[in-house]
């Protein structure tokens, strides 16, 4: 289910090893729930997914005042997952199943949607009431059609928890969010085999990921810029860079002339090949269960949270 991966030897990271670059796919911003700012690579109209990832949403980094944060109120989830990680803030999670969660900085909840939940994201009371610094990750992961109404599930995994390694000589500092990353394995378990990794590199540093050739992947610039593939393009935050299929290993570099760190998602997963239809937050497999989604929602079977 996941992948085996390694920090190689300078010698080869440095030679030239791993997948080409497909493509370099700037952000949009688009305001979403209750009006709070994303940087979006993905959906949009000339990158619609990256199978088998939906979307991606940056939210922040923004400064908050007090009484101004917003989140995104009620709204369903059916056929997919969800996969919220906080940089900084402070959120609050229920849904009409009894499910209430929280997370802090450093925090992940993996929500598994299967048959269906309606869901609500929004500031805690307490950063509501101060305000601050909010930053974080949204992405949504298909679900394969024999887990399309599978039961909802939550994981919900606090920093402490997330595998943090750092590289012999202290440059590159990887977060193990899903998959394996220098030896060490996620503690999140996916539907279909999915790497997650949260990369910190210093100037100078460089990394060399294992991520098998069937599969996707894609790297999101967090902050500063780096250099991507085998060929070394460069991409800065707010970028999104696609790689080819034409090695098993993905290669990440900050120059060594740099001034700050290199802040990086690595994302990957084995295409799903299989029909997508998608209505706002409905992705089913044809028409009528997407039709059936709407009617279930519009009608309470997928419940609602309590008041």
């Amino acid at each position: 289910m996941s992948t085996v991966s390694e920090l190689l030897t300078s010698e080869a990271v440095y030679a030239g090893t791993g997948r080409t670059v497909a493509g370099i796919v700037n952000s949009i911003e688009t305001l979403e729930g209750g009006g709070f700012l994303v940087r979006r690579p993905f959906p949009k109209a000339s990158f619609s997914d990256f199978d088998p990832f939906l979307l991606l949403d940056e939210m922040g980094p923004m400064e908050v005042a007090p009484g101004e944060a917003k989140g995104a109120p009620d709204h369903p989830h059916r056929g997919f997952e969800t996969v919220t990680y906080l940089l900084s803030g402070d959120m609050e999670h229920r849904d009409s199943r009894g499910h209430a969660g929280r997370l802090t900085p450093g925090d992940v909840q993996w929500m598994t949607a299967g048959a269906g939940v309606v869901h609500s994201e929004m500031p805690s009371r307490e950063f509501s009431r101060t305000g601050g610094r909010m930053h974080g990750f949204q992405l949504w992961v298909n679900l394969p059609q024999r887990d399309k109404m599978i039961k909802p599930r939550y994981q919900e995994i606090s920093s402490s928890q997330i595998p943090k390694v750092t590289s012999d000589d202290g440059l590159v500092t990887v977060s193990v969010i899903a998959g394996e990353a220098m030896g060490h394995q996620a503690v999140i378990e996916t539907r279909t085999p999915i790497v997650y990794l949260h990369y910190q590199i210093k100037p100078g540093g460089a990394t060399v990921q294992k991520v098998p050739g069937d599969y996707n992947a894609f790297a999101y610039v967090v902050d500063g810029a780096g250099l991507f593939g085998a060929e070394r393009e460069r991409a800065a935050d707010g970028q999104m860079v696609l790689f080819a299929q034409d090695s098993d290993a993905v290669r990440i570099e900050n120059p060594a002339d740099a001034t700050t760190t290199l802040d990086v998602l690595l994302i990957a997963g084995v295409p799903l090949n299989e029909p997508v239809a998608r209505y706002g937050p409905f992705v089913m497999n044809t028409e009528v269960e997407i039709r059936q989604a709407i009617e279930d929602y519009q009608m309470g079977r997928m419940g609602a949270i309590a008041v």
